[in-house]
């Protein structure tokens, strides 16, 4: 439960700060460097790889143990407020995950850098509920709209601004400024969280710890045949079939627990709010599609296209243009139009935006990725801010905490497995294409002589190498263009949901 109380009137918020705007602007830099950090690595991670001894498969535990960590600890987050105040978790995260940003900038293996990473999103991973939660209660009811655009600009600006900074820090400096970046940022939010972030009252209250281990192990199993089923031909392994049988296990349990258990992981009076639970589905799939997206793209474009890192940044930028110009010119007027037709927008957008993408080609000039770039932002923007409006609008104020960390829980699981799911899919289009391709490399399809080539020595195996790089990167396109078919698809079977959600008659 939010740290909140019940009774204040609506023209006087819970939270009463002697400087609000510094307050906000530490809540909110926490926040961003939180997010920030699920896509700053990206454009780095083909730097990391030979730097740590990793593989193609096994970098991107890098991006998937910061997110599954983040997943993991989020169900604790409405338990801990009551037990210790918001203000105390704030200032611990923002503490604990500046010193895991220093650990995994000093990391000199793979499972260095896995280990602190997932301390990394074990200890940011209350920043985005808490940060929701202060800005809410910060706020009066009038106040609220607004101030939840400012949040969503926040959430959204951390993952696409991220690759910017990590292409120029990897391209200018080293890929370890990705991490140590964080240090300024996180010791400017201590200070101002330590002196504007007033106490919050605290409470005893139980934790269903049963539940909390339950979805873990669930959570945790999925990912694992995510990560491992590609390199272990999948259920033809044992330890998938062992995972996969965790997984159903611990999901069911966990169904019967929670709804039968009389103190739940999680209160049951957020899931008989129907826009609440229909919120959920929407985080997900913005989580799924959004992160899968940004974590595809900088391979794409570094490897395909041959833009360096920061380049493979600039341009991403689009898709944060898009947004931030959308929510600055739209935003005031998005709280006064029925958020599921913005919803509905923002979705159709999106997928518009996938779609374009199966259109790319090898040689491409950079108009189609900056016009798919603009759109995708314009769609986040009519996507996130009505999802949490219609997600929160029927809401007790009591539940702000545990509704906000069981949303982002949805949204890091969707992004967890979108981009395991993105991953696993593109390596195995890549195999299969290739083989495909290659059985239709013929004499006339190459300029030289197959069947001489031995008799050319280096030349001839160079001449095979060239033969067979061009094969992997159209397999590789094509491999690309699959997963972005599936994103497109994704957003535009989520429209229907919408249906069921109702407009409520008044805001809390």
């Amino acid at each position: 439960m939010s740290a909140s109380n019940a009774g204040a009137s609506a023209d006087t918020p819970p939270i009463v700060s002697r400087n609000r705007p510094l307050m906000l602007v530490g809540t909110m830099a926490a926040m961003v460097m939180y997010t920030l950090d699920t896509t700053i690595a990206n454009v780095a991670l083909p730097h990391m790889t030979a730097s740590l001894g990793a593989t193609q498969d096994t970098i991107t535990w890098v991006l998937t143990s910061y997110v599954l960590a983040s997943a993991v600890a989020l169900p604790l987050a409405g338990w801990l407020v009551d037990r210790l105040g918001i203000r105390f978790m704030m200032l611990a995260s923002v503490l604990l995950f500046t010193v895991a940003s220093m650990l995994c900038g000093v990391a000199q293996s793979l499972e260095q850098m896995v280990l602190f990473r997932i301390l990394q999103g074990l200890a940011g991973a209350f920043l985005s509920p808490l940060a929701q939660t202060v800005t809410l209660d910060s706020s009066t009811a009038a106040e609220r709209p607004r101030m939840m655009g400012i949040y969503t600009q926040g959430v959204m600006l951390g993952p696409i601004t991220g690759p910017i900074i990590g292409g120029y820090l990897t391209d200018n400096f080293d890929w370890r400024w990705v991490f140590y970046v964080n240090l300024p940022v996180g010791i400017l939010c201590f200070l101002l969280l330590l002196l504007y972030l007033p106490k919050t009252p605290t409470r005893e209250r139980r934790v269903d710890f049963r539940g909390w281990l339950l979805v873990a192990i669930a959570v945790s199993s999925v990912q694992l045949i995510l990560d491992r089923g590609l390199t272990l031909d999948w259920f033809a392994s044992a330890e998938i079939v062992t995972y996969a049988v965790l997984a159903f296990g611990a999901g069911w349990l966990a169904i019967f627990h929670l709804s039968g258990t009389a103190q739940p992981l999680f209160p049951t009076a957020l899931f008989r709010d129907r826009n609440f639970t229909v919120g959920l589905a929407f985080m997900f799939l913005i989580g799924l599609v959004m992160m899968s997206v940004m974590a595809l793209l900088p391979g794409l474009l570094q490897q395909i296209y041959g833009y360096t890192p920061f380049q493979a940044g600039m341009l991403l930028a689009p898709r944060g243009i898009g947004m931030l110009a959308s929510i600055t010119l739209f935003g005031r007027f998005m709280a006064k139009v029925d958020a599921r037709l913005l919803l509905a927008v923002g979705l159709l957008m999106m997928g518009g935006s996938m779609w374009m993408m199966t259109g790319w080609s090898i040689e491409m000039p950079r108009g189609p990725i900056i016009a798919a770039g603009l759109l995708q932002g314009l769609g986040l923007s009519f996507t996130f801010m009505p999802m949490n409006l219609i997600s929160f609008a029927t809401l007790s104020p009591q539940y702000r905490t545990d509704a906000s960390s069981l949303g982002n829980l949805m949204r890091n699981i969707g992004s967890s497995i979108g981009i395991s799911a993105a991953s696993v899919e593109l390596a195995r289009n890549v195999q299969i294409n290739h083989a495909e391709l290659g059985a239709h490399v013929t004499q006339s399809a190459v300029p030289f002589n197959l069947d001489q080539l031995g008799a050319y020595g280096t030349a001839g195996e160079a001449a095979l190498r060239i033969a067979d790089g061009m094969v992997n990167q159209q397999a590789a396109m094509i491999a690309y263009i699959n997963d972005f078919y599936a994103m497109a698809l994704a957003c535009l079977v989520a429209v229907p949901l919408l249906f069921f959600v109702r407009i409520a008659k008044t805001q809390r």
